[in-house]
Parts: structure tokens; C-alpha cells; sequence
């Protein structure tokens, strides 16, 4: 078997034109790309063991991303992914952070995005991602919010948008993006994923 390598990249999408697409971008970029058509040949490939990460789209024929992703973290848990989603679809983001997926990206993306998403994930030597006691490092970047603040980053982690959020806690839109912002700068996150991995680890996710 080949070894791990920091240019090999692999890629879940099931559109050819898109497949294709990605595939020379990869390329442009200088990864070495391996391409599927569905989760299911994936699976029975297993190039996990000699790729540095994968890109998964979500809309997928037979089972989608979701579901791939959960076979796949239970094959091999550190193995890093990204999730390709719908714009806007912020529920099923966290949702596949919480399955296990290092990053999402939304469509339509900006390809320096997706590059910057992958070269970061490589860089990164933080693929750790199963549960188990609260990390006392990620529960203290939670301490120094409000009880309100807590309350609008549970709402952000558990996937709702901020209109939901604002009807939940009975607060303006505007409100809750304030606090939002506040949960954001206080905890350090840069991002959706950030918080939501912060929160896991934390063990400030509902569990689910």
C-alpha cells in the first residue's frame, strides 16, 4: 500500500461534468486527485489508507454524504473530510461536523476557498474526532461568555439560523447576530466549523 501523502486527495461527486471539473483544479493545485462516483465504490476502494483527505459531496446517488460519512468514521475515525453542501444548509453542516467531518464548504464556492479548506486540513495535526471526556482547554474558551451568549451559541451549534435562534429566545434578528458575533470573537472560532469542533470537544453539543 502506498503511503499517506499530503498531495493525494480524493473526491466523492457524482455530477461527471463537475468530477471533471474538480479533478483538473486539483490537479492545477498540484494534488494528486482520485475521483468516485459514489460513496459505495469509496467504501470498497478504502483509499483512506493512502490519501491525505476527501472531499464529499452530500448529494449523492443511493445512501448521500451523511451517511457515507458515518461508515466511513467508523472505518477510520481520523481520516480527514470535507463536506460539499448546500448554500445555506447550515443544520446539515453541523450535522456532518458532528458525524465527523473536519470542514464543510456551501455551493456554489469560491475554488481559492476550497483550496485554502484542504491545504489547511493537511497542515492541520488535529484530526482527533471521537467523543469522549469534555477537553478542559476547549471548555475554558466557553467561560468567559454570558448566559445569553451560551444560550445563542447552543442554538448556533444545534444548526439553526439566526431567525429560528431569534424566535427560540424570543430576540430580534439584529440581536442575535450581535451575540453571535460576541460567541465568535470571545471563543476564538474563525468560522461555523471551528465553533461547532470547539463545542464537541467541549462537550457543549447536546451530545448528538
Amino acid at each position: 500500500m502506498a503511503p499517506v501523502t499530503p498531495s493525494s486527495v480524493d473526491l466523492i461527486e457524482d455530477d461527471a461534468a463537475v468530477r471533471a471539473s474538480l479533478v483538473a483544479l486539483l490537479k492545477v493545485w498540484g494534488f494528486d486527485a482520485h475521483a468516485f462516483s459514489d460513496g459505495e465504490s469509496y467504501l470498497a476502494e478504502k483509499p483512506w489508507n493512502h490519501s491525505a483527505c476527501l472531499l464529499l459531496d452530500y448529494s449523492l446517488p443511493g445512501r448521500n454524504g451523511l451517511e457515507i460519512l458515518s461508515e466511513l468514521h467508523g472505518r477510520a475515525p481520523d481520516f480527514p473530510v470535507i463536506m460539499i453542501t448546500g448554500h445555506g444548509d447550515v443544520a446539515l453542516a453541523v450535522r456532518a461536523l458532528k458525524a465527523g467531518a473536519r470542514d464543510f464548504i456551501e455551493k456554489p464556492y469560491e475554488d481559492e476557498d476550497l483550496r485554502e479548506k484542504i491545504e489547511n486540513l493537511i497542515r492541520s495535526q488535529d484530526f482527533a474526532g471521537a467523543r469522549g471526556l469534555p477537553d478542559q482547554s476547549s471548555l475554558r474558551a466557553f467561560e468567559t461568555l454570558t448566559p445569553r451568549e451560551m444560550e445563542v451559541m447552543m442554538e448556533v451549534v444545534a444548526g439553526h439560523s439566526n431567525k429560528v435562534i431569534a424566535h427560540h429566545l424570543t430576540l430580534s434578528p439584529k440581536t442575535v447576530e450581535v451575540h453571535r458575533a460576541r460567541v465568535m470573537a470571545k471563543t476564538g472560532a474563525k468560522n461555523l466549523s471551528n465553533l461547532v469542533r470547539l463545542a464537541i470537544k467541549a462537550g457543549l453539543d447536546g451530545g448528538t
